[in-house]
């Protein structure tokens, strides 16, 4: 049997790894349960396992003598969203589900897993070795605003690793297909904090205060004013506000107004023009009497698939399903914490097609996916890390 059709044989398990994972959902820094599964079934496999990386991370190794190290990545955490779908694994955990596919992620993680260890007891392994990355909190971030991935780098996942490749099952994506681009894929995201600080007044007296609601009102739209017509979300970026709040009651001005919202770029350039753009729409309002606080926290870094690793593993993903099912994609403006381990070494993202005949959406509550797309997931995962063994060996 080839890769593929050897993942198929496993489509069971993987399925009922996934569906044990969908009803057990934990949220970001909290998947010990699932991070226990994982560590398991690769001890089970001989590799060496390290658990408790980035709080509730496991590092697992398949060793075959010198060469490169390629990591391969799989996310752990679920939402805080109630499931409103109705087949027999919904969520047993009130108010928490996968809504994202990282269960999917897991259990095809697992499978690659599986696949890789036979190829080194048959001797067909290239030398070097099999990073496996169970990565907490790609949804979210900790008190000090670190994701899953900055807190695993941080513990020297990455020490020594000459690729990474990571996949996401695409829930609107045609299901066997496989997706891939060079260059920008997915955008950083930074989460923006303004506070607009007037002078409160009697609402039939304005001219005695600074009315902060209606300045923060004119900072909000033109931010979106200066964004550029027909734009481009790769070349210009974007600005979105999500929240706004403010004032004590109906007849008295507002002297403070809080607004929250994210930016979406891809690239230090961009990043530093969007930060500019609010500097320039807020800061008029100085001009009116208001004070003006802008707070851009650190965020996530755009993923940037590197050329030739990506053309590596697209390869080796032809060669399982063929030319026509492997497709490009456009760069989207959703984050990706995976940036942080690309950031490290050379790596690719890629999209595997997981739609039902109903699509679902990511993060929404009857979010699910094609189960046929696991064994898919899994092969290209250990096709691709064999490919970039041999031609990094």
């Amino acid at each position: 049997m080839n890769l593929l059709e050897r993942a198929q044989s496993l489509a069971a398990d993987l399925s009922a790894i996934r569906r044990d994972l969908h009803q057990h959902p934990e949220l970001s820094f909290q998947e010990v349960r699932t991070a226990g599964i994982a560590a398991r079934e690769l001890e089970a496999l001989g590799f060496s396992v390290r658990t408790g990386i980035g709080q509730t991370g496991v590092l697992a190794e398949l060793h075959n003598g010198e060469g490169p190290v390629i990591a391969l990545r799989a996310d752990m955490d679920a939402l805080p969203i109630k499931e409103a779908n109705t087949h027999e694994f919904v969520s047993q955990n009130a108010g928490v589900m996968h809504a994202c596919g990282h269960d999917g992620h897991v259990a095809g993680l697992i499978g690659a897993a599986r696949i890789l260890a036979e190829e080194k007891d048959s001797g067909r392994l290239p030398a070097g070795t099999i990073r496996f990355l169970f990565q907490p909190s790609e949804e979210s971030t900790d008190d000090e605003g670190k994701s899953g991935a900055m807190r695993m780098v941080e513990e020297g996942v990455m020490e020594g690793v000459d690729a990474v490749v990571g996949l996401h099952l695409g829930g609107p994506l045609p299901t066997g297909k496989i997706f891939f681009a060079s260059g920008p894929i997915m955008a950083g995201a930074a989460e923006v904090h303004i506070d607009v600080l007037g002078k409160s007044s009697h609402a039939g007296m304005p001219e005695a205060g600074v009315d902060a609601l209606v300045l923060a009102a004119r900072g909000v739209v033109a931010v979106q004013d200066a964004a550029p017509e027909n734009r481009s979300p790769v070349e210009d970026g974007l600005i979105s506000f999500g929240q706004i709040s403010g004032g004590t009651a109906t007849n008295v001005l507002a002297d403070h107004v809080a607004i929250h919202g994210t930016m979406r770029f891809f690239s230090e350039e961009t990043r530093d023009r969007l930060r500019r753009r609010l500097d320039e729409a807020f800061g008029v309002l100085v001009e009116s009497g208001a004070e003006v606080r802008i707070n851009v926290e650190t965020g996530i870094l755009p993923v940037i698939n590197d050329e030739r690793v990506t053309a590596s593993v697209r390869a080796a993903a032809i060669d399982l399903v063929g030319e026509d099912a492997v497709l490009p994609i456009e760069p989207m403006t959703l984050a990706e914490d995976f940036s942080f381990l690309a950031n490290e070494a050379p790596g690719t993202f890629f999209w595997v097609g997981a739609a039902l005949p109903r699509p679902r959406m990511h993060h929404e509550a009857d979010f699910d996916i094609d189960e046929s797309a696991l064994p898919i997931g899994a092969a290209t995962l250990a096709a691709g890390a064999i490919r970039l063994l041999q031609e990094m060996g």
